[in-house]
């Protein structure tokens, strides 16, 4: 069993935002294999899901970006599920908009979500799936622009950035890490 987790901040004013994309692609995947979202046992909520490469438990949250280690390590404890299992959805504003990236581990990369993670595991041995969501001049104010809203034009670029992010993740749970890491960073969306 793998676990999925999409950061994002739980309050509806953040829908639709740049920071939001992990949560996006989460529900994307509850909707089309049916889960629905309810409270784990801890903040977060969860979704459990078959899917092809096996069953999914996909995660939210509920703690707010910055203290999202707190969520992750208590659905790992309640899950039993190690690190080598766990593939955690972020928004990256140093990838363009409708790029993804696939690491095995690596450092938080200013992205403060997966910084509260890799403190509270204690490790920076996780798989990540950035998603692009930057822009080719660096904004005045980068907090500012991640809790932004996509644009109209760039909604439609979010909508096939998640449609493949959705075949990563299944590649991740039946592949592995490695191989979904050949496949998609390579690829243009």
């Amino acid at each position: 069993m793998k676990l999925i987790v999409g950061l994002g901040n739980p309050e509806s004013r953040y829908a639709g935002t740049r920071h939001n994309i992990g949560f996006d692609v989460v529900d994307h995947l509850a909707r089309v294999y049916g889960g629905s979202f309810s409270s784990g046992r801890g903040n977060y909520q969860f979704a459990k899901i078959a899917c092809p490469g096996g069953p999914l438990i996909l995660v939210k949250p509920m703690t707010y970006m910055n203290l999202s280690g707190q969520a992750v390590i208590a659905a790992m404890n309640f899950y039993k599920i190690g690190r080598e299992d766990v593939l955690v959805v972020c928004d990256d504003v140093n990838i363009p908009l409708g790029s993804i990236r696939i690491r095995a581990k690596g450092s938080a990369g200013g992205q403060n979500g997966l910084k509260n993670i890799i403190l509270n595991l204690g490790s920076e041995e996780f798989a990540r799936l950035r998603v692009g969501v930057g822009q080719e001049r660096p904004p005045a104010s980068l907090s500012s622009f991640v809790l932004s809203k996509f644009g109209e034009e760039e909604k439609k670029t979010v909508e096939r950035v998640i449609a493949v992010c959705h075949d990563a993740v299944l590649a991740f749970a039946s592949l592995g890490t490695e191989q979904a890491m050949t496949k998609f960073n390579q690829a243009g969306i």
